[in-house]
């Protein structure tokens, strides 16, 4: 094993999770993709079981990459603020953690299931990712097809109940390959959001949803005893990972709210079923 190959892989992964969390393609996807092609620690006794836990982890730089961009509006503490800023950031705070609750109930319920799935059936895997990506590309070209009316311009006037409903959405990112982003920007614009708030709203979603995830993970690792034989370079790689995917998060994410206010979301869902082609045609070659 030669750590600087294995941490320049990790980079490159972290490149990877950085462009593709924030954007409507799939994270998943694009890191068992790109896991096939460059595998993580090849050989190595744990490999599954670290690359399992990584490709989760990861995400903790992505997310810490939001919290710094928003610091001030979602900082309900702010000495900038005055009393009804502060009420109106806790009522944020209030949709996005109704908005988790479905993903967290059903993703605590179904995550051993696929964890499985993955090690024991990863070529089916690979295929559900490819169909995944392919079938929400298509509804990304429907649904900018059709006309829809805006009815919330703005996080403020997002009730409650249209949370839970994008909570919903954001359930079907748990099939993998379908994107978490990509589910609640979808849910979200059909629920009347315009696609600004829709991706914003996304975002926030994210913070408690791969907080938890990171946390399970790493929980369930320590108890059975799989980060007692990390490595230095385990530990080094998961770093650099998680460093290099917040620093390309921080640029994917201006760029794409800069990018929707211009454009709608029609190259994502074309990227997606090229991209899904590509993955179809390639899971025989590298199984």
């Amino acid at each position: 094993m030669n750590p600087f190959w294995e941490l320049l892989k990790s980079a490159l992964m972290g490149v990877v999770q950085g462009i593709t969390e924030w954007l409507p393609i799939s994270s998943t996807a694009h890191l068992k993709l790109a896991q096939q092609v460059l595998p993580l620690f090849p050989g190595d006794s744990i490999e599954h079981a670290f690359s399992s836990m990584y490709d989760v982890v990861i995400q903790f730089g992505s997310i810490l990459a939001v919290l710094l961009l928003y610091f001030r509006k979602l900082n309900p503490f702010s000495p900038a603020k005055d009393a009804f800023e502060k009420k109106q950031t806790w009522v944020l705070w209030g949709k996005v953690l109704i908005a988790s609750i479905p993903a967290a109930v059903v993703g605590l319920l179904i995550n051993d299931w696929l964890d499985g799935m993955e090690a024991e059936h990863t070529k089916i895997f690979l295929y559900i990712i490819a169909a995944a990506l392919i079938l929400y590309g298509i509804l990304f070209i429907v649904m900018e097809s059709v006309k829809r009316t805006v009815k919330v311009d703005d996080l403020t006037a997002l009730k409650p109940t249209r949370a839970l409903g994008i909570g919903a959405f954001q359930m079907l990112a748990l099939i993998p390959g379908t994107s978490r982003s990509g589910s609640t920007i979808l849910g979200a614009t059909l629920l009347g959001t315009s696609r600004s708030a829709a991706a914003e709203f996304s975002f926030f979603m994210a913070i408690p949803v791969m907080f938890g995830a990171s946390g399970l993970k790493l929980a369930k690792a320590a108890l059975d005893g799989t980060l007692a034989v990390f490595s230095w370079v385990h530990w080094a790689s998961l770093l650099v990972g998680m460093a290099v995917s917040f620093l390309v998060s921080i640029l994917v994410i201006r760029f794409l709210m800069s990018f929707i206010k211009k454009h709608d979301f029609k190259a994502f869902g074309v990227y997606r079923i090229l991209i899904g082609i590509v993955v179809l045609v390639l899971v025989p070659t590298l199984m």
